[in-house]
């Protein structure tokens, strides 16, 4: 059982796990169905060491996030859109593909029960976390024989404390995320463990967090940590084009969307310099646990480089104010982007 909802204080919230009352679960068999699966109390699993996700990294995880809104509404942002993403990880690691109305009803069902655990409206969010995990036993490689799904759920506050705050980014040209043809485009649990390494070098010298280059042409960047990465340059906005290696983002997506129809300004997803990154007018990041992150500065091996001074820009402001808006409801949602829990 989680911790009282009733000793969390709101206004201390980081990006930490709280453990919250219950988790959903549900298995399959290789080349089966999904069981429909159910709520059970949130606690630890039990594993055989010869798991395929232990030996062989058989797994894919999603982040979304339940928000109370200013109409004391609780609402779903673009649910459907990590269950479309979340299939297509699935069959790309030989996972049964997963259902996208289980995942739906799972997510639905973790919010209602754990309701208690939503920060107030402008406090945080609920973090969901979906998993699937290769659970089966094997010892050769192979796909394993049985599969567990598993979302639990925490209440947070900013991935980057005082995330306003523009980010500091250290280039690497010793690391790369993802390679082309590989699964930089599924959201696999082995893509985050190779950006930890070089994520810890980076911090323990001062800075946020590290772009990642193209494997394939080293004068390309790919996204930052766990986040996809847009630039600004004479009102264009930018951003690189999935090309195989990068995270189909769902806030990505949203952010272009808000860019091309409320702000009217050109959009392109193509391929991006790292000259054009550390000349641009703005740079910011994505996703769902850091929404939209101002970058303030960015060091390379030519040096460190300034980007609008150090300060958020009026195009990132603007994107940030209205991604934030509507998953608060604070405007209008127009855009058909909220899921509301009844």
């Amino acid at each position: 059982m989680g911790i009282d909802p009733k000793t969390i204080d709101w206004d201390s919230l980081g990006f930490n796990l709280i453990e919250t009352r219950s988790m959903y679960k549900a298995t399959c068999k290789k080349d089966d169905s999904w069981s429909p699966g159910e709520l059970i109390p949130f606690g630890n699993i039990e594993l055989s060491p010869a798991a395929g996700v232990l030996n062989y990294g058989q797994g894919v995880f999603e982040g979304m996030k339940a928000y109370r809104t200013l109409k004391n509404r609780i609402v779903l942002f673009r649910p459907e859109m990590n269950a479309k993403r979340i299939s297509m990880s699935t069959k790309r690691l030989c996972i049964p593909e997963m259902d996208e109305e289980l995942f739906l009803k799972a997510a639905i069902e973790i919010v209602k029960d754990n309701v208690d655990y939503i920060p107030p409206y402008g406090k945080g969010s609920l973090y969901l976390r979906p998993v699937v995990w290769g659970t089966g036993p094997v010892l050769g490689v192979k796909p394993a024989d049985e599969y567990t799904f598993i979302i639990f759920a925490s209440p947070v506050g900013p991935y980057f404390k005082g995330n306003i705050k523009p980010l500091h980014l250290k280039v690497t040209h010793n690391f790369h995320r993802a390679a082309p043809k590989g699964i930089g485009n599924a959201k696999a649990i082995g893509n985050y463990s190779a950006s930890l390494y070089p994520s810890s070098l980076a911090k323990k010298t001062g800075f946020d967090e590290v772009i990642y280059l193209n494997a394939g042409n080293e004068q390309l960047i790919e996204e930052v940590g766990s986040a996809n990465m847009f630039i600004v340059k004479d009102n264009v906005l930018k951003t690189p084009r999935l090309a195989g290696s990068i995270l189909p983002g769902v806030t990505r997506d949203s952010v272009l969307t808000l860019a091309k129809e409320k702000l009217d300004i050109e959009v392109q997803e193509t391929d991006v310099l790292l000259d054009e990154v550390c000349s641009a007018d703005e740079v910011f990041c994505t996703g769902t646990a850091v929404v939209v992150t101002p970058v303030g500065k960015i060091t390379s091996e030519d040096g460190e480089h300034s980007i609008n001074d150090g300060k958020i820009g009026i195009i990132t402001h603007e994107l940030r104010s209205l991604l934030l808006g509507i998953q608060r409801e604070e405007c209008e949602d127009t855009l058909n982007w909220l899921h509301p829990i009844d």
